[in-house]
């Protein structure tokens, strides 16, 4: 029983690491934290908007799905270099 609680307290460890390094990038890089965050906003505004600007609507939201995650694989980079 021992041997389990140990290997959920390093994985819980290891899980808050994770985050709290993700957090360190984020405030490294507050312009790509903030542009993930108007990404976001921008693709729930044309999800939900009734029109489809002009047939732009799905190549937009396909973009903006692609530089969110482009923009994580950034911060995450970043993380994974910072703690070498």
């Amino acid at each position: 029983m021992k041997f389990i609680s140990g290997i959920v307290l390093g994985a819980v460890l290891t899980l808050g690491a994770w985050t709290l390094s993700a957090q360190n990038e984020k405030a490294m890089h507050p312009r790509i934290a903030a542009a993930i965050a108007q990404l976001k906003d921008a693709r729930a505004y044309m999800e939900a908007a009734p029109h489809d600007f002009g047939g732009h609507k799905a190549a937009a939201i396909s973009a903006t799905d692609n530089a969110i995650k482009q923009l994580g694989f950034a911060l995450a980079y970043r993380a994974k270099e910072d703690r070498k």
